[in-house]
This record gives C-alpha cells, sequence and structure tokens, in this order.
C-alpha cells in the first residue's frame, strides 16, 4: 500500500509550518521560490494529495467545472472537449461532462444536476435559441458564471465563443456556384444556435450572384429525433425529383448532416460529384477515407473549447459580478475535395 503524506507531515517533515507548506502548494507570491520548490518536490516524492472537502470549505471553491453538449459521440464535440480537457489541466480543474441530446428538459436536468453538485462555472452548448435560459441566468446571479460555445445564438448576457458562421457558409455556398453548380438545396438543424447565420451566408451568396433563394431547397432536420434526420433527407430528394427540381449539389450546415448526406446519396445510386456535388461543415478526422472524399469547412475545435474554458476561468477568478462581455468568432478553413469537384 502507498503511503500518503498529509499536509501536516510534510510540515513536520520539513520543519516548516502548515501555513507555509499550504501556501508553498498554492503558489503564493508570498512563499520564495526555493521553499516552494522544495515543498511541491517533497510533496510529489511521497503522492500527497490535497485535500479537496478542506479546501471547498476553507475558499468555498470547488475547483470543479460543469460542461453540457448535445452527444459527447459526436466528433466536432469530442474535438471541442479535448480543447477543454487542455485547458483544465493546465488550470488543474476537474471537469464534469453531461448531455442534453438535444432535448431542453435533459438540458434543464443537466443544469440543475450540475448546480447542485457545486461546480464553480458552466460551459454549455445550447440546445437551442434561449433554451433554459432563466435558468441559466439564475445561475449567473447566484455567482456560477456561465459560459457559451458552439451554438452562441442565445440572449444570456455572458461571453460567447464560436466561429465565423455567416462568412464560412457564404464561402461554401459560393465554392459550389462557381463549380457551376446553382440548385443548392441547403439542409440544416432546426432551431439550433448555429443555423441562423449559416442560412444568412447562404442566402446573401445566392442573391450576390443574382440567384432566388427558393424555400423549396431548404430543409430543417429535428435534431431532437436525431435517428430520423437521414429519411428527412431521403424524403426531402425524393420529392424534388418527383416535382421536377432536383438539385445538383448540397451544403450541409451541420457535422452529422454533411457525412450523413454522403451515406443518402450512395443508398440512393446518385453519383457524387457528377449528379450531386456535396459539401459542408464537418471536422471529421478521416474525409479523404470517404468515397469520394469529402469537401468540408473545418472548424478550430480544439481552440473553441480551449478559449471558451479560458473565458470562463476569467470569470470564475474575476469579481463578480462582471457587465462586459464579448463574442468571439473563430476562423474555419474551407477545404475542397472530390465530392465538390468535377
Amino acid at each position: 500500500m502507498i503511503e500518503r503524506k498529509t499536509l501536516k507531515d510534510i510540515a513536520n517533515d520539513l520543519k516548516l509550518s502548515i501555513s507555509t507548506v499550504s501556501k508553498s502548494l498554492s503558489d503564493s507570491y508570498e512563499i520564495s521560490e526555493s521553499t516552494k520548490k522544495i515543498v511541491k518536490e517533497y510533496a510529489e516524492k511521497h503522492n500527497y494529495v490535497p485535500n479537496k472537502v478542506a479546501r471547498t470549505l476553507k475558499t468555498g471553491k470547488t475547483n470543479t467545472i460543469g460542461v453540457i453538449v448535445f452527444n459527447i459521440s459526436n466528433t466536432f464535440i469530442s474535438q471541442i472537449l479535448e480543447g477543454i480537457h487542455k485547458g483544465s489541466q493546465d488550470e488543474k480543474y476537474d471537469i464534469i461532462i453531461m448531455q442534453s441530446r438535444d432535448s431542453i428538459q435533459l438540458e434543464k436536468h443537466a443544469i440543475e444536476v450540475l448546480s447542485m453538485r457545486g461546480i464553480d462555472g458552466l460551459l454549455i452548448s445550447p440546445v437551442a435559441f434561449n433554451s433554459n435560459y432563466q435558468q441559466l441566468k439564475d445561475l449567473q446571479d447566484s455567482g456560477i458564471p456561465v459560459v457559451l460555445f458552439d451554438r452562441v445564438n442565445h440572449d444570456l448576457q455572458t461571453h460567447k465563443v464560436g466561429v465565423e458562421n455567416e462568412i464560412s457558409a457564404y464561402e461554401a455556398t459560393e465554392h459550389l456556384l462557381n463549380s457551376g453548380r446553382k440548385n443548392i438545396l441547403h439542409i440544416t438543424g432546426k432551431n439550433i444556435g448555429v443555423a441562423e447565420d449559416r442560412l444568412l451566408g447562404f442566402k446573401k451568396c445566392l442573391k450576390d450572384h443574382g440567384l432566388d433563394f427558393d424555400p423549396n431547397l431548404y430543409l430543417e432536420c429535428d435534431y431532437s429525433k436525431h435517428d430520423e434526420i437521414e429519411d428527412s433527407i431521403i424524403c426531402k430528394l425524393n420529392y424534388l425529383k418527383k416535382t421536377g427540381n432536383m438539385v445538383n449539389a448540397i451544403f450541409g450546415a451541420t457535422d452529422d448532416i454533411t457525412t450523413l448526406t454522403l451515406g443518402v446519396l450512395a443508398g440512393m445510386n446518385i453519383k457524387v460529384p457528377e449528379e450531386i456535388s456535396v459539401i459542408g461543415f464537418s471536422n471529421i478526422r478521416i474525409p479523404n477515407s470517404l468515397n469520394p472524399s469529402l469537401s468540408t469547412v473545418v472548424q478550430p475545435t480544439e481552440e473553441i473549447g480551449l478559449v471558451a474554458f479560458s473565458k470562463l476561468i476569467e470569470l470564475v477568478q474575476s469579481k463578480y459580478p462582471v457587465e462586459e462581455f464579448e463574442t468571439i468568432e473563430l476562423k474555419t478553413k474551407l477545404i475542397p475535395r472530390k465530392s465538390s469537384t468535377l
């Protein structure tokens, strides 16, 4: 069995006061660098583990951050969580992750559970525009700061970290238009926090190229019924084919939609890109392994997570309440591949 030293043991062994040892381990400016070095090396060598319960009672902080995402298995989300994890390691915070499964009720439950767990702050990618607004506002008012990431179309006044959605959608649409594809189906998620800006970018690009937006070439998929997304795409394409308005390009506004679209088209024996070109937001790690390789708008996922975490820690460590917030929009990268290039 490994013997673990207590704070008192380290103080006795090094002939120092408990206060000096505690401040050394907390990297206090009151203690010399040489003393801190001796204490930290001794503590590490003897497997010292801080008593988090005692520290919480003393400081009122748990050094724990709550994170709510819509789906941990989503590649895009898992990459953001990697960034949050890196930030938490650097700042020595624990994280508790919960899923909303794109359900407003499950999101509400997750906020309640994390609040009861005594978190110092919350990172959340909201299910929908203004979902659980009052609950998040109450959390802020109680002294627990909240930062939004990815789906930042929400009225909560706080730091928000996402990407340049409108510009990115404009560039992806323009890529299709410049490839000679003008009959473009735009597929997005219903009422999710990135849909509006990406639709704006899509419409603006069409207008700038002298084309009207056709509501028939627009599909909203219900993310709360994830298993039905594929069926929705199939039904839409069959309807367009039946009415003689078949598209020659598809722009997917989310990671799931973009990658699912390739499978749908393959199942319908539609050739990509010969009959229909495909491009969209996607952060899958193996786009070149798909057949054909998938053209994508790649988002800086780890950076989103890291920046969101750092902004939350700023709030946690600041004098509360804070009244000035910023919305950070990171740049994306358009990578054309065979799915959109003849």
